[in-house]
């Protein structure tokens, strides 16, 4: 375990920089739940930070607000291509628009900013994360899949590069926070907790039969479709516990899961004389991309604070890894190692996508996890086009199997 005031030569993947705040950042994935949060918090503290890059994309109408807003260097579109309209609109307001993913990838290569917020969904992060740390850039991370699919190689990169990844999820930033003054040789276990999603009490035998709409409403947390399906299925606290190996330095037999209905413990740090440290907060994801703005200091926001009086009971529970099969896949594909964490974050993603298309049964996406991790052959010692191109196979994978089901239907 470890957690460094100098950029480490080996161990996790963050350390505490003394001094000045990140100026300028670029926030990739601006038109998401993080991305307009950051915004908010930007908007706070106009003087300490200006935003050089955003990027979204599909939903354009909304990036071009967010540029009158903040007027940023460039903004990038992913998922559209180049009209003459919004190439005017955005002249209109002297901010440059880029188009494709090409124009991502460029930007994140290029020491414009202090640091870069990753607010994308899937794969399409870990690429521009890995451009911006050669970069030099600082990471604020709020996707998971950097580091489940290639977090060795990501680790590896920002110890040499000397650049800190700083975790934006409510769980890791509570880790994080405790750890805060530590000595990391004390550290007996990582508790990561998790709400348990809205089928925490529903019957296993209930699961083929579960609505879209049913899975998308969480009970605490406002996020993005893909992310509030997998906190559903419980494969995001899967995530999380790979990730967390990566970002502190710790082994898998050392990361436990705790469900925790009322989110209000984010997650805890247990010593080892047996004391327990426990960071709390409403479930506002404010909170954690404010500290992962201004750490190791602090601002003062008005996010609100916990009203123990009307908060009621904390109550605590073991994950049902039979039910949440998905949490058990993320432990035994961080278990087999290699291409496996790669493989489990394609065939979900797939899974996932089908689901919200209406193609499979909520039930179906664990199976086919399951079925991809089996068939695959680990590479053990990947690089990181093998990783890349393992989740290619188990995304191909799973829409083959998805259509062979479907034919023989």
């Amino acid at each position: 375990m470890a957690v460094y005031t100098e950029p480490p030569d080996n161990g996790g993947c963050f350390y505490i920089k003394e001094g000045a705040i990140s100026k300028r950042i670029a926030i990739w994935g601006s038109t998401g739940s993080i991305g307009t949060q950051t915004l908010d918090i930007v908007s706070l503290y106009p003087k300490e930070y200006s935003v050089d890059v955003l990027t979204c994309h599909t939903r354009i109408e909304q990036l071009f607000d967010q540029a009158r807003q903040f007027r940023p260097r460039t903004v990038i579109v992913t998922g559209l291509g180049r009209t003459d309209r919004w190439e005017k609109e955005f002249a209109g307001i002297g901010v440059k628009p880029a188009w494709g993913r090409d124009a991502l990838l460029e930007a994140a290569a290029e020491q414009n900013e202090d640091i870069a917020l990753n607010a994308l969904v899937g794969r399409a992060g870990l690429e521009p994360t890995l451009l911006a740390v050669d970069a030099g850039k600082d990471i604020a991370l709020a996707n998971k899949e950097v580091l489940v699919m290639a977090g060795s190689i990501v680790s590896r990169r920002v110890r040499e590069k000397g650049v800190r990844l700083l975790p934006v999820d409510s769980e890791h930033s509570a880790v994080f926070q405790c750890l805060a003054g530590e000595d990391p040789r004390s550290v007996r276990r990582i508790i990561l907790t998790a709400s348990g999603g809205p089928f925490l009490d529903t019957p296993k035998s209930e699961f083929p039969a579960i609505t879209i709409d049913q899975a998308l409403n969480h009970p605490n947390w406002s996020m993005g479709k893909k992310v509030t399906i997998d906190s559903a299925t419980m494969m995001n606290k899967g995530f999380e516990v790979i990730e967390a190996k990566y970002l502190f330095d710790i082994e898998a037999e050392n990361i436990d899961v705790a469900v925790h209905p009322e989110s209000i413990i984010h997650s805890m740090v247990e010593f080892s004389d047996g004391s327990l440290k426990a960071q709390m907060g409403n479930p506002d994801m404010h909170v954690p991309i404010l500290y992962a703005l201004t750490c190791p200091g602090r601002k003062t926001s008005s996010w609100g604070s916990i009203d123990f009086s009307v908060t009621g009971n904390l109550t605590f529970r073991e994950p049902d890894i039979d039910k949440f099969e998905c949490l058990g896949l993320a432990f035994k594909a961080l278990s087999m190692g290699g291409t496996a964490p790669a493989v489990l974050n394609g065939a979900d993603e797939k899974s996932v996508e089908l689901f919200l298309q209406g193609a499979i049964s909520f039930d179906a996406i664990p199976r086919l996890v399951r079925e991809a991790l089996e068939n695959h052959t680990i590479d053990s010692s990947p690089d990181i086009s093998a990783v890349l191109n393992a989740d290619m196979w188990a995304r191909n994978f799973v829409a083959e199997r998805y259509s062979k089901q479907k034919d023989a239907r």
